[in-house]
């Protein structure tokens, strides 16, 4: 078991959408980049939506998300866990990231996209019953991870175009 830490958001002035995974897989954390595994969909889906896809640098990607008013961010700030799946995370390692002070600084993000199950719950768990944020919709998402194969890149693209569409939000997490 390792202990694994998070890195900084991907954030700047003028945010309106924040995306939130649980923790860095082992690939991520090696390249010290976000959703750095071959296989995952992230970058490929942000390319179709976005124009920042896996063939750009890594931060022309980050900047373009930026540039449409999109941040990227983790639940967790850390936890311990062998290797990458989300269901080897031991609960009682977790310490969840400062969104108190993410979204003081940025009062214009007003929904909140999980990517996954496993960030969807954690922030319901864990940060949603002490920070409460009443102007932000919340929706989880389908994973962009490789692990999360029951559905195939084009559908999970479409539920993200979606979801980027402005539609309403789809769950609570109070």
């Amino acid at each position: 078991m390792n202990v694994v830490h998070s890195f900084e958001p991907i954030v700047s002035p003028g945010a309106t959408t924040l995306i939130l995974g649980s923790m860095p897989g082992v690939a991520s954390l090696a390249a010290q980049q976000y959703y750095a595994h071959p296989r995952n969909a992230f970058w490929p889906i942000m390319g179709t939506l976005f124009g920042a896809g896996p063939e750009l640098p890594y931060d022309e990607r980050t900047d373009s998300l930026r540039g449409h008013g999109i941040a990227v961010w983790d639940v967790l700030k850390l936890c311990t866990r062998a290797g990458s799946l989300d269901s080897a995370i031991v609960e009682s390692s977790i310490e969840t990231n400062d969104f108190n002070t993410l979204f003081a600084e940025n009062p214009g993000i007003d929904r909140v996209f999980f990517n996954g199950a496993k960030a969807a719950e954690s922030y319901r768990r864990y940060v949603a019953t002490e920070l409460p944020v009443p102007h932000v919709q919340f929706r989880r998402l389908p994973s962009t991870s490789p692990a999360h194969a029951s559905l195939d890149l084009a559908a999970k693209t479409q539920a993200w175009a979606t979801a980027f569409s402005r539609g309403p939000a789809s769950e609570s997490v109070e």
